[in-house]
């Protein structure tokens, strides 16, 4: 047995319950798993209130973790007992141990710690299939990118910069400006009180951006379109302050014949080949140091109600973990 927040039903925060729960033996294919730290995303929230279907109920919310495998069925082959994992995004993280198919497992190395292991890991592949396969980001190139003081945001920040880019951050507040300038961003936005779209062409010259990495959603999408250049790519990948309700087509016409995608991590994960491409290359820039996962939020697993009332609030930047 072992304790674990499940749900029951969809709603609010408080239908997060922490109970117990049979863990039982793994699979042929599985690996039983005692975690240590559990990564806190905003895909939390749209499963728990219902925007995201998760099948049947109850059960367990959560998809990134940290741990060491205590037991492996007897055809897993890739990790072993004792060895110090991490894996995104396998629904069902939300508990002190877990079963989990052991080829959704990846390998930390000893210079990254469980912490930032759980809390890298849906946000810094989020991260590099955005940069990398929805639009490869090339040196010079202007790139806006929305929240850019939040977990995702700052890691794209910072990857963007490595590359040469001149990353431009949306915020709202300039107490998260100071933390997007910290990530590598080389402008700020306050996007509560300045024209976005305006800036953008002053910061560019009057070109636009060459990509706007969008996860606020209904309250800052027209201010992404508005501010790319003709071809420009808007990359719609969350939508933290509502849902965009309704794209009209003829608006990627009338600003210059623009792309638009909506992205998510489950299908650049679909094999082990691209987990391997995408943990990898996210693996050797912490492991560098080239980019840092900044933790600026801890709570206790069974104060998850807290941790959920702050993440909806706009109370966190950075990442968030749980610590079981």
């Amino acid at each position: 047995m072992a304790k674990a927040v499940r749900i029951h039903q969809i709603g609010g925060p408080e239908v997060l319950q922490w109970e117990e729960t049979e863990i039982g033996k793994p699979s042929p294919e599985e690996a039983r798993i005692k975690q240590t730290a559990i990564g806190l995303n905003y895909i939390d929230v749209y499963h728990r209130t219902g925007l995201y279907p998760i099948g049947d109920l109850p059960t367990s919310l959560g998809t990134e973790a940290a741990g060491v495998v205590e037991e492996v069925g007897e055809k897993v082959t890739n990790v072993a007992v004792g060895d110090r994992v991490a894996y995104a995004p396998v629904i069902g993280a939300y508990a002190e141990s877990r079963l989990i198919l052991a080829d959704k497992l990846v390998k930390l190395p000893d210079s990254i710690n469980d912490q930032t292991g759980a809390a890298m890991m849906l946000k810094g592949m989020t991260a590099s299939y955005l940069i990398r396969k929805t639009y490869a980001v090339q040196a010079g190139d202007p790139v806006l990118i929305m929240a850019a003081a939040g977990g995702v945001g700052q890691i794209l920040s910072q990857w963007a910069k490595h590359l040469g880019a001149t990353v431009i951050g949306c915020v709202g507040s300039e107490e998260k400006a100071i933390i997007a300038r910290s990530a590598g961003c080389d402008y700020t936005i306050l996007y509560n009180t300045e024209d976005v779209a305006t800036r953008v062409k002053e910061i560019t010259g009057g070109e636009g951006a060459v990509v706007s990495y969008d996860s606020v959603g209904e309250a800052t999408f027209l201010a992404s379109l508005d501010s790319l250049r003709p071809f420009g790519y808007m990359v719609s990948y969350g939508n933290a302050s509502g849902p965009v309700e309704a794209l009209k087509v003829a608006d990627l016409a009338s600003r210059g014949s623009l792309f638009f995608t909506r992205p998510s991590l489950m299908p650049h994960t679909a094999t082990r080949p691209q987990l391997d491409d995408l943990s990898q290359s996210l693996i050797s820039l912490v492991a560098s140091k080239t980019i840092t996962i900044t933790i600026n939020q801890r709570y206790d697993l069974e104060n998850i109600r807290q941790a959920h009332e702050d993440l909806e609030a706009r109370r966190t930047s950075g990442s968030t973990v749980l610590i079981t």
